[in-house]
């Protein structure tokens, strides 16, 4: 069972593990807050940390729970869905034929079997939202890694409840949240030079971003206007 610290109203969740370091984590959509530690660190330990930390903590709070959300989607007809930051209807057309999206210039046409579920309308448009933020990605990285110096060996396109983006600077490879496929190409390209930049810089530091000052000056702009627009709608599992 997880431990609690409790420092006034801030709840804090601790988690255990076989690691080296400690890790703090605020999760959308509310603010929870966890701390997963090395097996051998005591609470009391913890705690002194963890209030260390208060500040940064009850700013990430404020940030998610003032941040839009979506309201839920079910995939039905003229129903409003973005891509690369514009709003589309959604128009949906049964048909004895493979699933497929379709962009249209005031609409998303979604073709699918007669009969399929909520559920998988929502399964093959993530998939279809994946394979827009890789081919996008991949012409971002042939654009950028020369300008960077660096070398992108694995590309992975998926879900995060809590990243927009990841990388390995061990490994070369780089994760980016599906969802980039709704908002403004700017801010996919963005996240692509940051986590490109990591590989040249892991953390983040005053290197880090003179690098990013440097190759992409407006940065900070494309990162605010990430962080002002809606995000998924999601039940929240942790």
């Amino acid at each position: 069972m997880p431990e609690r610290l409790l420092l006034g109203q801030t709840e804090i969740e601790v988690v255990f593990k076989d690691i080296q370091n400690v890790h703090l984590s605020v999760y959308p959509p509310k603010g929870k807050v966890r701390i997963s530690a090395p097996q051998a660190m005591s609470l009391d330990t913890l705690r002194v940390y963890a209030i260390s930390k208060l500040g940064w903590i009850r700013k990430e709070q404020r940030k998610m729970q003032a941040q839009l959300r979506e309201t839920p989607r079910d995939f039905s007809q003229r129903e409003s869905h973005y891509l690369w930051g514009r709003r589309y209807l959604l128009k949906v057309t049964e048909s004895d034929s493979p699933a497929r999206m379709e962009v249209k210039p005031r609409s998303l046409h979604l073709h699918l079997r007669p009969g399929t579920t909520p559920q998988s309308r929502n399964e093959i448009v993530a998939l279809w939202y994946r394979e827009q933020v890789r081919e996008a990605a991949q012409n971002l990285f042939a654009q950028w890694e020369p300008r960077l110096g660096v070398k992108v060996t694995k590309l992975f396109v998926q879900h995060m409840k809590t990243r927009w983006g990841s990388c390995n600077p061990d490994s070369g490879s780089i994760r980016l949240n599906t969802e980039l496929a709704k908002k403004p190409r700017e801010c996919l390209e963005y996240i692509v030079v940051h986590e490109l930049t990591h590989l040249r810089e892991p953390n983040h530091g005053d290197r880090f971003t003179a690098i990013l000052d440097q190759v992409m000056p407006n940065w900070r702009q494309r990162k605010a206007l990430l962080n002002r627009l809606p995000v998924r709608h999601e039940e929240w599992g942790y």
